[in-house]
């Protein structure tokens, strides 16, 4: 059985009752100021509140990043309104997504079982090799001539999707729905913040500009 632990920053975290989906379990739990307070194992969802009473959701972001039993989660920050410098803020804080509170079960449960959908698609190898390029699905790691690339879990799906379609150009929209992003919708600007980390994550193993903008059309990456 696989277990998936869902934090929330606010008091919601403490009244929900875990979810049981086929051989998943969906587990929730109220995230601290100084992280779960209790042994995480398994991958974690975490929902960081725009504000809070005793730090703003952007060093949530940060402490979460630089905690060993998070630094790979995926965070979503729930922002009080729907505002695109706000998204931008978060996105660079660390976060990998974000929504508009307040927040209730059903959201945080389709938003978190969309994800798990997107990271294992049947039909799917889950080897692929692509050049020099490497990856790994079951492990959620991605290599460049055997050197690990350091990619958060958006950008280790979005690598995946570029390399089951090579030299071919996507939009922002086949991105955003390769990642089951749809619902609620997000910006397409985003995609940008999801590519800038992925190209330095590309170029730090010495994979060089491999993911090439189309302008006004989307990006394409390109294999030779």
């Amino acid at each position: 059985m696989q277990a998936i632990n869902i934090f929330l920053t606010g008091r919601l975290g403490e009244t929900l009752e875990d979810f049981m989906h086929g051989e998943t379990r969906y587990a929730f739990g109220r995230l601290y100021p100084d992280g779960p307070h209790r042994v995480v194992e398994g991958p974690v969802c975490a929902f960081v509140d725009w504000v809070m009473d005793d730090l703003s959701g952007l060093e949530m972001c940060r402490r979460l990043r630089a905690d060993p039993r998070t630094e790979d989660a995926h965070i979503t920050i729930v922002l009080e309104e729907d505002d695109a410098a706000d998204k931008r803020r978060a996105l660079k804080a660390g976060a990998d997504d974000y929504m508009v509170g307040p927040l209730d079960r059903t959201q945080v449960l389709d938003r978190v079982m969309a994800l798990q959908a997107g990271c294992g698609q049947p039909g799917i190898a889950e080897r692929l090799e692509l050049g020099e390029l490497t990856i790994d699905a079951a492990a959620l790691q991605a290599r460049w001539a055997g050197e690990p690339l350091d990619l958060r879990p958006n950008e280790f799906r979005l690598l995946r999707f570029f390399a089951q379609n090579p030299n071919r150009v996507l939009t922002r929209a086949d991105l955003i729905e390769a990642l089951g992003k749809q619902e609620p919708p997000i910006d397409e600007r985003t995609v940008d913040v999801w590519i800038g980390r992925l190209r330095k994550a590309l170029r730090a193993a010495g994979a060089g500009e491999r993911v090439r903008t189309v302008r006004s059309l989307g990006y394409v990456y390109d294999s030779r």
